[in-house]
């Protein structure tokens, strides 16, 4: 399993918020490209990163902070947030993101993502955002009535390169992740999928790398940040 450092962007700081909700950020850092090259040097083999502005407007809104980040580590990142037409895609794919995470146009345009998906072979990922096992759209903003696991289903055969599962009530929040309903998402489709939201200790790791599906990563933000544990013991935990 690969541990995901998470930096979420906003206003072109690095913060985290609690529970996805805009007014509830911590900041920490002012610097995410110094930060980004912190997790690179701590051994990290990717970075997670989102535009917390672009969800909500629909489009890039931390662009020179991404670009920093991009020009500051060797490591690949992948990127969500404000992604919502073919020509973003291409945009952020040819500076250098390795994969972009598609989340509010896999509700209102699939067909969409399964072009993109096909046209960059594992290049492409699904970001699923749930809470209460219902898909949330729009930054998180707006609720839908679209099963989580269905929506999942929805790109078995659209060779889209993972799932990124988000328990909107547990991100930020240092409950622990839900590990039962990422499982369960897990071993109902093909597609690799990435835990996200709540980890807040090594055992939250040790659950989810023994939760009965082959899970193929975690994204860990906050627990980082407030030093839980540092990257290279996440990373131990869930080699």
């Amino acid at each position: 399993m690969i541990l995901y450092p998470a930096i979420d962007l906003k206003q072109g700081q690095c913060v985290r918020l609690y529970q996805g909700r805009m007014d509830r950020a911590t900041v920490f850092s002012a610097d995410p490209a110094g930060q980004a090259r912190a997790f690179a040097e701590a051994g990290c083999a990717w970075l997670h990163l989102v535009d917390l502005d672009g969800a909500i407007s629909g489009r890039p809104e931390n662009r020179k902070a991404v670009e920093a980040i991009l020009d500051a580590v060797s490591v690949p990142v992948q990127l969500g947030g404000g992604i919502r037409d073919r020509a973003t895609v291409e945009a952020w794919l040819e500076r250098g993101i390795a994969r972009v995470i598609l989340g509010t146009i896999a509700v209102r345009e699939p067909d969409l993502v399964r072009d993109c998906a096909r046209a960059h072979p594992g290049r492409v990922a699904v970001g699923i955002d749930a809470r209460d096992g219902r898909v949330a759209v729009e930054g998180w903003a707006e609720a839908t009535d679209l099963d989580a696991v269905a929506l999942a289903r929805r790109f078995e055969d659209a060779g889209v390169a993972a799932i990124i599962y988000t328990d909107i009530a547990r991100d930020g929040a240092m409950r622990g992740p839900n590990v039962e309903a990422t499982a369960a998402l897990a071993r109902s489709v093909s597609i690799p999928v990435i835990a996200s939201g709540g980890v807040s200790s090594l055992d939250d790791l040790a659950a989810l790398r023994h939760c009965g599906a082959a899970l193929d990563g975690v994204i860990v933000g906050r627990a980082l940040y407030d030093r839980a544990f540092t990257l290279a013991e996440g990373i131990a935990a869930l080699a």
